[in-house]
Order: structure tokens, then C-alpha cells, then sequence
């Protein structure tokens, strides 16, 4: 997290990311709102699901409700009464989500909910196997969603980073290295992770000091898909670092 903080992410890195294109729709400027939407929703879509079976709904009652929050969002009229105010995806998802259950608790049910369409692709099994290992957690509902958010995003930043090394041909480095991203303090000595590698200390080092580096780049930029402003980046680490640890 230390080396996170040591890149700069500047105004200009923010005229497309995500979340900045779908702030652009709330004033009808930009048509890939839905796109950049729906991308966010891909990634994000456990912190609400179980937001929602944690608010007292059935595993596939909240898989429909969630599919039907997002059909809602990429509503052309929805996405136009989107603002800056607030600036944090977050903060909009789970405001968005309790409007859209308080108001289909009202509505008749006899429709099928989401109209049959899938809007993103929940994995229910994995999303109820994993919500079944939270239950004895006694976190509310809003409490569960900002941690499970965190976690989402930092899935989300591992895999890039894999991806990365992937591209790169580096993939035994990679998983030799990731354990050191976790800062437990009981690791592999580095002397033993240049034997495998057949490098030394000082090049093991090296690697894990780059690996760190660019974790810390992508996590940034990962936030900055879900904010509306270069000085949220580091208010939003802080919050999730919160997050994480309740």
C-alpha cells in the first residue's frame, strides 16, 4: 500500500474511465455510458447481491433483484439523472440499491423481474457459496457491502496484475513473487525464492519491489475507474483499507 501512494493519478487519466463516462451521461454527453456501466456492474456485482440477500431475500430472489437493479441502471433515463454529487460509484451503487428494493417491495411481482434478460453474469453458486461462508458475520447489510466491495476490487487488481506477468511471459515469477503482495512477515526468504528462480537476493529483491510498484499502479487505477476525481483516489484507499479490516 505504501508504493500505491507513490503514483500520481492526474486529471487527464480521468476523461475516460468508467465511472466518468457514465457521470458524462447525467448530461447527455456521452453514448458509451452503458458500456462503461455494464463493465462496472461485471466487476462489482457480489457487493450488492450480497447486500441484498443480506437484507433478508432468497439466494434466487437476490440474483433476480440484482439482475433487475442493473436492467434499471442502464435505463437511457436512469443514466441521465446520474450527478457528481457524492462522486464514488460506491456510494451511488448502494444509495441506487436501497431506493430500488424500498420501491420493489411496492411494485407487483407478477412481471417477471429484469424482463428474462440477463444484464451481467452472476455466478450464483459462487456467489451463494461465498455468501454462506460470511453468514456467521455478524456485519449489517451496509457494512457487508463496503467489505465485500473492497475484496472485489482488490480481486479485481490481482488479476490485472497477473495478467500483466501473464503477457509477459513471466508467470512462474508471478507466482513465485505474489505471496510478498501480502505483507505477512512470515514469507520465503528471498534466498530461497532465487534458488527456485535461479536468481539472486539482490535480483529477487529487485522483482518484488517492481511487483509491489505496479500493484500499487493498478489498484490506483482501478479506483479511478470508480471515482469522479483525482483527490478521491487516496480518501477512497483509506475507506476501503477501513473496509477491509472490520
Amino acid at each position: 500500500m505504501e508504493d500505491s501512494r507513490s503514483t500520481a493519478v492526474g486529471p487527464r487519466d480521468f476523461r475516460t474511465t468508467h465511472w466518468s463516462v457514465v457521470l458524462e451521461a447525467g448530461k447527455g454527453g456521452s453514448s458509451n455510458a452503458p458500456q462503461a456501466m455494464a463493465e462496472l456492474c461485471r466487476t462489482y456485482w457480489y457487493p450488492l447481491y450480497a447486500y441484498v440477500r443480506r437484507r433478508g431475500h432468497s439466494a434466487h430472489d437476490a440474483e433476480d433483484l440484482t439482475q433487475e437493479f442493473f436492467a434499471r441502471l442502464l435505463e437511457k433515463e436512469y443514466l441521465e439523472g446520474i450527478t457528481r454529487e457524492g462522486g464514488k460509484f460506491r456510494s451511488f451503487l448502494l444509495t441506487a440499491v436501497k431506493r430500488f428494493l424500498a420501491n420493489q417491495w411496492e411494485r407487483s411481482q407478477a412481471q417477471k423481474r429484469g424482463g428474462g434478460e440477463t444484464i451481467v453474469s452472476i455466478d450464483e453458486t459462487i456467489g451463494e457459496s461465498r455468501y454462506q461462508i460470511e453468514l456467521p458475520d455478524k456485519a449489517t447489510p451496509e457494512e457487508l457491502f463496503e467489505r465485500s466491495w473492497a475484496v472485489a476490487l482488490i480481486d479485481q487488481v490481482f488479476r490485472r496484475l497477473q495478467d500483466d506477468y501473464r503477457g509477459c511471459g513471466k508467470s512462474e515469477l508471478f507466482d513465485r513473487l505474489q505471496s510478498f503482495l501480502s505483507g505477512d512477515k512470515r514469507l520465503i526468504p528471498y534466498a530461497e525464492v532465487g534458488a527456485s528462480l535461479e536468481m539472486s537476493d539482490g535480483a529477487v529483491k529487485v522483482a518484488v519491489h517492481r511487483l509491489r510498484k505496479r500493484y500499487g499502479e493498478l489498484l490506483r487505477e482501478e479506483i479511478a475507474h470508480t471515482v469522479s476525481s483525482p483527490e478521491e483516489v487516496n480518501e477512497e484507499i483509506r475507506h476501503l483499507l477501513v473496509a477491509l479490516g472490520r
